[in-house]
């Protein structure tokens, strides 16, 4: 059927304002993209550089001086997997025990995870039961206070209380455990929830700093986002005059470029994740939201 006129000028004006919106959200990213290659000399000598006329790795080279920077890599890598895996068994599986009616003290469990969305205990409690626990300088500090999130758990809890419980008794009939009706029945129902939870949570425990900072001293145990800081602050010093004549170095690398690499290297593995998660994404938001 053919559109009338005025459907045609809406649908120009609505790909028009989203276009426009689209560009100016994008430019940004992408020039935070050419800094990071800009040539350090050029980039001192100009007061503003938009495409830079010599290209260069030097902030790269600069990051990556050292084995450090894979190395803090590594740990954030294993953070963002092993931590996003645990987060999302320990989210989901305590979303479905919630959900379902034959649990004693289920109101007891609902206001006790409640209250941690009210009331948080603040730096110094966690700090002192992180200490008390034992997991200072592990990898377990990034971990454990980050394992699940009252919100995800909430928002679970109602999407597995929309599933009928035929659906349970019926795996039970066949043979099904308790827990083989969470891993063989609600587990794969619940795919798109998991996935748009699993990215939420990788890129928080990707973007690992302030429990870094507090539990860990290792440099071993350092996450990406911590070395990334200390490389900002160390550039910070060098661009200093009288520390860079103390430190006698000949080639500066201007800390707004290093920033502007740091930000692409801690930004690119989530991007390149976030594509393969994007059609589970919509859904996976819609979990939970809507009462049936």
């Amino acid at each position: 059927m053919d559109k009338s006129m005025g459907a045609k000028i809406f649908n120009a004006l609505n790909y028009t304002v989203l276009t426009i919106v689209g560009l100016v959200t994008l430019l940004p990213f992408i020039y935070v993209v050419i800094i990071s290659f800009a040539d350090p000399t050029e980039y001192l000598t100009k007061s503003l550089v938009l495409i830079p006329e010599k290209w260069s790795l030097s902030a790269y080279e600069y990051i990556f001086s050292t084995n450090a920077f894979v190395h803090a890599m590594g740990v954030s890598g294993f953070l963002a997997v092993f931590g996003t895996l645990v987060s999302l068994i320990v989210t989901s599986a305590l979303a479905y025990v919630l959900s379902r009616k034959r649990l004693k003290g289920k109101k007891f469990f609902l206001v006790a995870i409640l209250m941690t969305m009210l009331f948080n205990p603040g730096m110094i409690p966690n700090y002192l039961l992180v200490d008390s626990l034992g997991l200072m300088d592990s990898i377990w500090a990034l971990i454990l206070p980050a394992l699940t999130s009252a919100w995800y758990v909430f928002l679970m809890k109602n999407f597995y209380q929309e599933i009928p419980d035929e659906l349970e008794e019926a795996a039970k009939m066949d043979g099904c455990s308790d827990i083989g009706v969470f891993f063989r029945i609600m587990l794969p129902i619940s795919v798109s929830a998991l996935a748009a939870f699993g990215l939420f949570y990788a890129v928080a425990y990707w973007n690992t700093y302030f429990s870094g900072v507090l539990y860990i001293n290792r440099d071993s145990l350092r996450p990406l986002q911590v070395l990334l800081q200390m490389l900002l602050i160390s550039a910070s010093q060098m661009a200093d005059p009288s520390m860079a004549a103390m430190l006698e170095s000949e080639r500066t690398v201007p800390p707004q470029v290093i920033k502007m690499a740091a930000v692409v290297l801690s930004s690119l593995p989530i991007v390149m994740v976030y594509p393969f998660l994007q059609k589970y994404f919509v859904k996976g938001m819609m979990v939970g939201s809507v009462k049936g």
